[in-house]
């Protein structure tokens, strides 16, 4: 006789659940200790990955494709702009807003630093195969719409 107390019997998506969380802390505690060895926070890093290779975004753009919440990133950009890897610009023709851009410096830091974080990241992705990168892909992206209203 099963016991319906038992979280697992009455709730048989916990086990997945644990192993979500736990592998979301495992892949957040090697990635941020190595975006600290660059002097950026993983949210920092997050907004000069984004804003690299464009010619700026409007603080909207920015937090739609960053990982970051709205919340948050004025005071991420702001920190950024302290450390000169930002600059805010109001494009022409429209001053209700301002583009976030990087600097001279801000590039170089994003030309130095992006590459090398991906072959970071590729040395423990290549240790799943190409058929399971894509399912796993597949499984998150429905647990993901699951999630969506």
């Amino acid at each position: 006789m099963t016991d319906s107390r038992d979280p697992v019997t009455q709730y048989p998506f916990l086990p997945t659940l644990r192993e979500l969380v736990r592998t979301y802390q495992a892949f957040s505690l090697v990635d941020e200790a190595q975006i600290r060895t660059y002097g950026l926070t993983a949210s920092q890093f997050d907004v000069v990955a984004t804003l690299g290779n464009t010619n700026g975004m409007t603080m909207s753009d920015l937090a739609e494709k960053t990982l970051v919440t709205k919340g948050t990133l004025t005071g991420i950009v702001d920190r950024l702009e302290a450390k000169q890897f930002v600059r805010r610009e109001v494009p022409e023709g429209d001053r209700r807003c301002f583009k976030v851009v990087l600097t001279e410096a801000g590039e170089a830091l994003f030309q130095e630093i992006f590459p090398k974080h991906m072959a970071f990241l590729q040395e423990r992705f290549d240790r799943l195969e190409m058929s399971e990168l894509e399912l796993l892909g597949v499984l998150l992206r429905r647990v993901r719409s699951a999630f969506a209203d």
